[in-house]
């Protein structure tokens, strides 16, 4: 499946991650393959964005 995401700013994508990465240790007690899943998509995300071509400056 893919996802078109319009952002203002490519920072505002690793706010994303950052935010997906903290929620999935904020239930990793008691909820383990929700943080399992919200890692899996931070890291699929990152992983997108390593293969973006870089900007131009």
């Amino acid at each position: 499946m893919a996802a078109v995401l319009r952002l203002a700013a490519a920072d505002d994508v690793s706010e994303i991650v950052d935010a997906l990465l903290t929620a999935a240790d904020a239930c990793e007690g008691h909820a383990p393959e929700l943080a399992a899943r919200r890692r899996a998509l931070a890291h699929d995300v990152g992983d997108a964005l390593d293969q973006l071509p870089a900007p131009q400056q």
